[in-house]
């Protein structure tokens, strides 16, 4: 590749890109309210001044607060941070023509934004008292320095990266140094894979490449190049895309004592490395005093600018402040040229190293190796802007996760997002890369997907981490949730359909935010730490209804989108996929290298929710739900349908029904069928009852499955049927023995009868529950309390009955080849349920009528001035009817009952005119409704009561207080204003009398 044309195309690209974040900030401005901006975190409305000085290189420094009239002064939330370009304007608007200037972001707390502006005090007159609004701006900084670096490339002709150039895009082959010295390990802990990276990159001429999937210790690998580099004498400057990528360097690094020096903003950086940073380190130097004498004389000349008025004192001041901001500028240039000089490593992010930076300060062959961590996450223009300081250059990174983040698909169709790393390797392949092996960071059941799919089987898993789960963590108990590496949770089926925001055309599932809070609760309920789980999904819809449902409750919990947990891990990992809808789309899912970012965070348990029938669909996200239902355990959304109910669950169900009629025309639709709803029940018993697990069952299982399978579909039914009926003669010797208190199935049973256990259990409404795993899973069925006897002579009068049916079904078969549909699990379920439900309805219902019998009884006894007694209501003839009272009458009775005076011995009628009794609930004719009157007299005693203790205020009368005036005070106030009219009439006689002389 000519480098000319790359740059051509590269700056045509960025330009792409560039419009294409213009425009999002653009309609932004244009299509939403201030507040909306607010909303979304890009905007901060009518902020006031808190403080203004001097910063580095004479930069004004103002940070900004809310008012402090409007109560708390704390921002709201928002996505500033440092490093941010951001707008200032009016408090009126936040449109282009009201932008009064733009800064940088350098300090975010609670309670202040501070901005760097590059506009002086007298440039840039803010009045104190007025309101501003800032919002965030596309980065026009980065832009110009990727632009810059691509110009410097296209024209670099000498210089120390010149050969590198060369190799680099493919005109000159990558050497190996003649002469390679022998190492001795300064980190004695790395593995064998790791010291032959090591090795090779520091015996490479021109370029390496260190390959590092998840968990391989590729920062260690990097931080002992580092080390050995500048053992040898090399000065080295080492970049990353991100400031937390920079700043992890750091800190392994001057763990090991190396002379670092970061470059940036303190802000910017973590507190512990803060210490390495320029400023810091200048703060620390010989010449301190001076710079920090001559920023004091600026203030105060600029302080004096304001006051003074005359233009001769004015004039003189303003040269004033020219003479001290070139002083201030030469000392601050000759401190940092000798703290830059004296570090043996410098590190920045790829943009911070550009040369409008301190970098500017170094001759042009003062780095002897350019290290590039991450560099797969990088633009490879930005690259460009530290690789041409050096002759040589190491890149780490995994060109198998998350390309660089692009905002115009358009640019990165056409190439944008290939990174140098992965271009470097499609154009020279092994020969100039080594790959990391050994990973410290998963289980081997969670690395093994990625390993086959993503890294051509070539990881192994760390004896320290190979086998390691939930439960080995301290405080955590051993509970089957934390026994698990892998937990796949389907929802197809369920109805948990996606739902879609018109606005930001992201995506959202409610059904699978229920599940993974359940899930969340069950582990933080054994005893694992908030903090260590993290909940993942890949679209921001979804993180946000994630956040409302679990950040109150579990402050600790990360919640966050799959690209912004990059480079991190977390012992558990909760995976929500979203999509699940009718057409089988996956959208963004399609991208592999999200899905393994995603996958290899966890440590010690991967959870995957998601509906297997829509990711299906695409290979790949195919072969995650394979993995997981063979090596992992498995279970469908229904195992959480006692604490979730899918609003759209009956809708999904009649046409699957649908779809089962409609399929049954064809033999060969209807056996396939079979099959799929036969696997799918078989899939299911394994993970009926909650805890339990599909996780690597008995070969014996899988015989008998495919031995089942490979038979006609009539000849399957007629088996099925005929075990049936052995485990339901099993179920009901068990409960006819009276010394027996449950019964254990044993383990040699296969899922499908299993399943028949779990149904018959169902139909006869007794426990029942399947523990243990693998091999050792077994169904224990328990005996009810109240054994009813009608239901067990009914069951076994209608065994004979029911035993006959695989002879009669086995002759239809033969004859009709009429196939019975198999029993669908979800309807036994939802039928269970709704037996429940009406039960605990019932016994609501029988409570309240009992409670309200006892207090009509209660009542009518009690005798209130002499008057009569309430005679019966419609809830005492329900109460007091039984089983042969004919229904209708009853009815009759309790419309009759409704319909007159709840008054004993009174018939009017209150259909038109009545009042219902606030105590007792009851209808009353105008005669007898005051509770003294009907018998509720107590109840409205002990009511006065309460509001007078409550008020302290006893009122006269009719209970409502008395809030004329008092006499006396009226009596005042009345010769008051007879007075004040008296000597109005006064004034105004006297004026016209005046008007007459």
């Amino acid at each position: 590749m000519e480098v000319e044309s790359f740059v051509c195309k590269t700056l045509e690209l960025l330009q792409e890109e560039r419009e294409a974040e213009i425009e999002e900030t653009r309609a932004w401005q244009k299509n939403l309210s201030l507040k909306s901006l607010q909303q979304k975190g890009v905007c901060l409305l009518k902020l006031q001044i808190g403080s203004q000085r001097t910063g580095m290189h004479g930069r004004l420094l103002v940070s900004f607060e809310p008012r402090k009239s409007i109560g708390p002064s704390l921002l709201p939330s928002h996505g500033f941070g440092p490093g941010d370009i951001v707008g200032l304007y009016e408090s009126e608007g936040c449109s282009q023509p009201d932008q009064l200037c733009s800064g940088v972001v350098t300090r975010v707390t609670q309670a202040t934004v501070t901005v760097a502006f590059d506009e002086t005090h007298d440039g840039l007159n803010l009045e104190s008292d007025g309101l501003y609004n800032i919002m965030k701006l596309a980065n026009d900084v980065t832009y110009k320095r990727l632009t810059h670096a691509l110009n410097s490339l296209n024209g670099y002709r000498s210089g120390p990266a010149a050969h590198l150039i060369s190799v680099l895009f493919g005109n000159s082959e990558p050497g190996m140094l003649l002469q390679q010295n022998d190492l001795e390990w300064i980190n004695a802990g790395l593995d064998r894979s790791q010291q032959e990276a090591v090795s090779f990159a520091l015996a490479q001429k021109d370029v390496a490449i260190i390959h590092g999937p998840p968990g391989t210790g590729k920062t260690t690998t990097v931080v002992e190049v580092i080390l050995q580099a500048i053992k040898q004498g090399q000065k080295v400057l080492c970049c990353a895309p991100s400031n937390v990528a920079v700043d992890n360097l750091v800190e392994r690094l001057a763990k090991c004592k190396a002379k670092v020096l970061r470059l940036g903003h303190p802000a910017r950086l973590l507190e512990s490395i803060q210490k390495h940073s320029l400023d810091a380190v200048l703060a620390q130097s010989d010449n301190t005093n001076i710079i920090a004498d001559v920023r004091k004389d600026m203030d105060k000349a600029f302080s004096q600018i304001k006051k003074v008025r005359d233009k001769g004192q004015r004039s003189s001041l303003r040269r004033e402040i020219g003479e001290l901001r070139k002083e201030l500028k030469s000392r601050e240039e000759m401190a940092i040229t000798q703290i830059l000089k004296r570090a043996s490593v410098i590190l920045a992010t790829n943009t911070g190293a550009s040369n409008d930076g301190p970098l500017k300060h170094l001759p042009s062959e003062h780095f002897d190796l350019v290290v590039i961590d991450e560099c797969a996450q990088a633009l490879e223009s930005s690259c460009w802007i530290a690789l041409l300081k050096a002759r040589k250059c190491i890149l780490a990174g995994d060109y198998k996760q998350l390309p660089p983040t692009i905002k115009s698909q358009n640019a990165a169709a056409k190439g944008l997002s290939v990174s140098l790393m992965e271009r470097l390797i499609q154009k020279y392949g092994d020969s100039i890369v080594r790959m990391l092996t050994t990973q410290y960071r998963m289980n081997s059941a969670i690395m093994q997907w990625a390993s086959e799919q993503m890294y051509q089987g070539k990881l192994t898993a760390h004896p320290s981490v190979e086998k390691h789960l939930l439960r080995g963590l301290a405080g955590v108990s051993h509970v089957e949730e934390t026994s698990i590496p892998l937990l796949l949770v389907d929802t197809a089926g369920c109805g948990l359909n996606e739902m879609e925001d018109t606005d930001e055309q992201s995506k959202g599932n409610r059904g699978e935010v229920d599940i993974v809070a359940l899930h969340v609760r069950t582990l933080t309920e054994a005893g694992v730490q908030a903090k260590d789980i993290a909940v993942i999904a890949p679209y921001n819809l979804q993180v946000d209804l994630l956040r409302q449902k679990l950040s109150n409750q579990y402050p600790d919990l990360e919640i966050k989108s799959v690209d912004g947990f990059q480079g991190r891990e977390k012992e558990a990992v909760l995976l929500s996929l979203v999509r699940s809808n009718r057409k089988g789309e996956v959208g963004f899912l399609a991208e592999d290298r999200r899905i393994n970012v995603a996958v290899t965070r966890a440590r010690r348990q991967l959870v995957v929710v998601c509906d297997s029938q829509t990711v299906r669909n695409h290979d790949f996200l195919k072969s995650l739900v394979d993995y997981m239902s063979e090596h992992g355990e498995v279970r469908t959304a229904f195992e959480y349908l006692e604490d979730l109910v899918t609003d759209n669950y009956h809708c999904d169900f009649k046409d699957q029904q649908n779809n089962i009629k409609a399929s049954s025309s064809k033999a060969k639709a209807r056996n396939q069928q079979g099959k799929g709803v036969e696997n799918k029940c078989n899939k299911v018993s394994e993970c009926k009852s909650k805890g339990s697990g599909q996780s690597k069952d008995d070969s014996n299982v899988g015989n008998n499955l495919k031995s089942r399978l490979s038979k006609p579909k009539a000849d399957n039914q007629v088996e099925s049927q005929i075990k049936k009926e052995e485990i339901r003669q099993q179920i009901l010797i068990f409960l006819d023995n009276q010394s027996q208190a449950e019964l254990q199935f044993p383990s040699s049973l296969n899922s499908h009868e299993r399943l028949l256990v779990h149904q018959i259990c169902e139909e006869l409404e007794l426990k029942h529950v399947s523990k243990g795993t693998g091999k050792e899973r077994h169904v224990t069925v328990f005996k009810p309390v109240a054994e009813p006897e009608k239901r067990l002579e009914k069951e076994s009068e209608s065994t004979s009955a029911e035993i006959q049916i695989p002879e009669e079904q086995t002759e239809r078969e033969s004859n009709k080849q009429v196939l019975k549909p198999a029993v669908d699990l979800k309807s036994l379920h939802l039928e269970r349920m709704r037996r429940e439900k009406e039960k605990r309805e019932e016994k609501i219902q029988s409570k309240r009528l009992e409670r309200d019998l006892k207090e009509s009884k209660g009542s009518s006894t009690k005798k209130n001035k002499g008057k009569g007694k309430m005679k019966a209501g419609a809830v005492d003839i329900a109460a007091a009817a039984t089983a042969d009272d004919d229904f209708d009458a009853l009815v009759d009775a309790v419309v009759k009952a409704e319909s007159v005076c709840s008054f004993m011995k009174c018939k009017a009628s209150v259909l038109t005119l009545g009042q219902l009794c606030v105590y007792c609930n009851r209808q009353y004719c105008l005669s007898h409704h005051i509770p003294e009157v009907h018998g509720c007299g107590d109840k409205a005693k002990a009511q006065a009561r309460m509001r007078i203790s409550k008020e302290g205020v006893l009122y006269a009368g009719s209970g409502q207080k008395d809030k004329s005036i008092d006499p006396n005070k009226k009596a005042y106030l009345q010769r008051k204003l007879d007075s004040k009219l008296k000597d109005m009439a006064c004034q105004r006689k006297s004026k016209s009398k005046d008007k007459e002389h």
